[in-house]
């Protein structure tokens, strides 16, 4: 990667691969989404993303829990329904609208019967799709060789778990993508002085904080990388103002709504009270854990739960500080952690039914190695790749987006976004070859970092070998393990 390919607007996309790796990433979404047509919705998040959607496509807002959507969860959780309850449902701030709103399109298009699941998925398959070409141009903006960033896009095209996305209703079919655009913007307007490209930028920006507000911490990151550049200072100083304006546009309105619903000052979501009390829970490991993701669902005023919550986490935090760094660590280690959760989940309840040990280790090879394989290629690719302003950007805003989860909530699910980035790197290792003629504090970094991960993946294996082993046993599938 070096200064040379930076912000190369200059260089002209192969179109025709564009296109072939589109659909090269569109086919077996496609085939997938039609092998499952009947499939239903698998998890809580699921169930919510489609009850949101369903309210604004009906007209009745941004709301959650309407009557049947309430007797349905009712016979599993004894909700708190307060006095003034409304048929229609609850107003909500749980969740960012981002990715109900884009539900909510699509429902728009197919309808909300029994088939819309069906063709949310049909349509996710197309965007999903999109994430492919997206990669390539993020990878020829960060100086890849044309070689690696059309590897790196046909490793997004055919990675198994992101084909899987597409049937689920997940925020991560749209924040990707989001996420993935605001990148390359960034690294396209680096070195142009240009109000309105700024002003996009920070309306994509906006919409991705609208899907996860996490990435809000872009921002600052954003006007630190841009004032450090060497441009005129009034070029800087109104990009930045731009920048921020766009970002403004699209997220202050949505705060408005939400602080007037609570009579108070609130942001995009307010569930950060109840990702503190699982990250902290004393029976908590840092990850989200079925039982005590519990506690405080049935509380259905938003700004109840999230005040319960977060003065449950001062608690936590005050009756045993000396456990807050080793979550922390947990926490980051489950952010590397390797793609089965899901898999043992839909597994064990029987959703694919039962498969012999060297069908079902194939299956597991499928889910877990294409993530060992990124990981230990992004190792290399950044201990080897010489640095550069925009290689520095994305990969301080990677490390933002590790410590903000190490903080509150460590999953695997949440590298899924960085999948990308992911990617670039492992290309640039894989085929560039950096590390011929490299410093030697280079190898040693990326010698650390591997160590580091293959560590990490060691411990989870030995925490969760005795479950793998009743998993790959004859009743496997009639474990039913939680989520």
């Amino acid at each position: 990667m070096t200064d040379r390919a930076e912000g190369s607007s200059d260089i002209r996309a192969n179109r025709r691969f564009l296109t072939g790796v589109f659909l090269l990433a569109l086919v077996p979404r496609l085939i997938l989404a039609l092998l499952t047509r009947d499939l239903p919705i698998g998890l809580d998040d699921m169930f919510q993303y489609d009850m949101l959607a369903r309210s604004i496509v009906q007209g009745n807002g941004y709301r959650w829990y309407a009557e049947d959507d309430l007797h349905l969860i009712k016979r599993f959780l004894p909700m708190e329904v307060p006095d003034d309850y409304e048929p229609i449902g609850i107003e909500t701030s749980f969740r960012g609208p981002g990715y109900p709103l884009f539900l909510a399109g699509t429902y728009a298009v197919v309808g909300t019967g029994e088939d819309r699941l069906f063709g949310a998925r049909i349509i996710q398959s197309f965007s999903g799709a999109l994430l492919a070409p997206l990669t390539y141009l993020l990878a020829l903006r960060l100086g890849l060789k044309e070689k690696s960033a059309r590897l790196s896009a046909i490793i997004i095209a055919l990675i198994p778990l992101l084909i899987a996305y597409t049937l689920a209703l997940a925020s991560e079919n749209s924040f990707i993508i989001l996420l993935t655009l605001f990148f390359i913007l960034c690294l396209e307007f680096r070195n142009k002085d240009s109000k309105l490209g700024w002003l996009i930028t920070g309306v994509v920006l906006g919409l991705t904080a609208l899907t996860r507000s996490v990435v809000t911490g872009f921002v600052p990151l954003v006007l630190l990388w841009g004032f450090l550049w060497g441009w005129e200072r009034c070029f800087r100083i109104r990009n930045m103002i731009f920048f921020v304006l766009g970002f403004a546009l699209v997220t202050i309105p949505w705060m408005a709504r939400n602080s007037s619903l609570h009579n108070q000052l609130t942001w995009i979501e307010t569930s950060l009270g109840y990702n503190m009390y699982m990250g902290y829970h004393p029976e908590s490991s840092g990850r989200f854990q079925f039982g005590i993701s519990l506690d405080l669902l049935p509380i259905m005023d938003d700004a109840e739960r999230n005040q319960v919550g977060m003065q449950a986490f001062q608690d936590f935090v005050r009756d045993d500080p000396t456990r807050v760094p080793s979550l922390i660590m947990n926490k980051a280690g489950y952010f590397f952690g390797m793609d089965k959760r899901a898999l043992m989940y839909f597994y064990s309840n029987g959703v694919l039914g039962s498969l012999s040990a060297p069908y079902l280790g194939l299956v597991f090879l499928l889910a877990v190695l294409p993530f060992v394989l990124l990981a230990l290629g992004t190792a290399v690719g950044i201990a080897f790749s010489p640095m550069t302003r925009s290689r520095g950007f994305i990969i301080l805003c990677s490390i933002y987006f590790l410590a903000v989860h190490a903080l509150i909530l460590g999953d695997a699910r949440f590298h899924v976004p960085l999948f990308p980035i992911f990617a670039i790197f492992a290309s640039f290792a894989y085929i560039e070859s950096p590390w011929r003629g490299a410093k030697r504090w280079q190898y040693i970094l990326a010698l650390i970092l591997i160590l580091l991960l293959i560590f990490n993946w060691g411990l989870e294996i030995t925490r969760d070998l005795e479950t793998l082993v009743a998993l790959f046993g004859p009743d496997g599938h009639q474990l039913g393990l939680s989520y």
